[in-house]
């Protein structure tokens, strides 16, 4: 992010969900951020940065923080940390398979998949990029191709 981004900071305990943790947002912080309930943001904890848009959980806006920021921190659930938020501007990325663009473009499904969510369009290009084999790579394009002429996202 360029200098010129604008970040909030605040302190607050990271808060645990069985397996889950996750950090709930101020309402005073989201106001800063003047961007609503579900901006885009890059969110730094401990100077460990992410990208993630949050959702409501028992009426608090809440960010996720999955089990691979816990691992990459040292973090868990009940720890204090410092986090600073600022709207993320680049778009996010989705490492897309070479073989899976071209079975989207082939069977007309392209368009179904460009209006997923980045998160379901990373959903699926995460399951045919940890194939450890072509045979289950080429099964896994087939499956979501199918999933997309039926016009289901999952």
């Amino acid at each position: 992010m360029s200098d010129e981004t604008k970040w909030v900071s605040f302190e607050t305990t990271m808060l645990a969900f069985g397996n889950n943790a996750g950090i709930e947002i101020p309402e005073e912080v989201l106001a800063e951020l003047d961007a609503g309930k579900r901006p885009n943001l890059m969110v730094r904890v401990n100077g460990y940065e992410y990208q993630n848009t949050p959702g409501v959980m028992d009426g608090k806006v809440m960010l996720s923080f999955s089990a691979e920021h816990r691992r990459n921190t040292g973090l868990q659930g009940g720890d204090e940390i410092q986090v600073e938020l600022a709207l993320a501007t680049a778009p996010r990325e989705v490492e897309m398979p070479a073989a899976f663009r071209e079975a989207l473009q082939s069977s007309g499904t392209e368009a179904f998949f460009d209006a997923l969510s980045n998160s379901l369009q990373r959903y699926h290009c995460d399951l045919i990029n940890g194939a450890k084999t072509e045979e289950t790579r080429q099964r896994r394009i087939e499956k979501a191709i199918d999933l997309f002429k039926a016009g289901k996202k999952r």
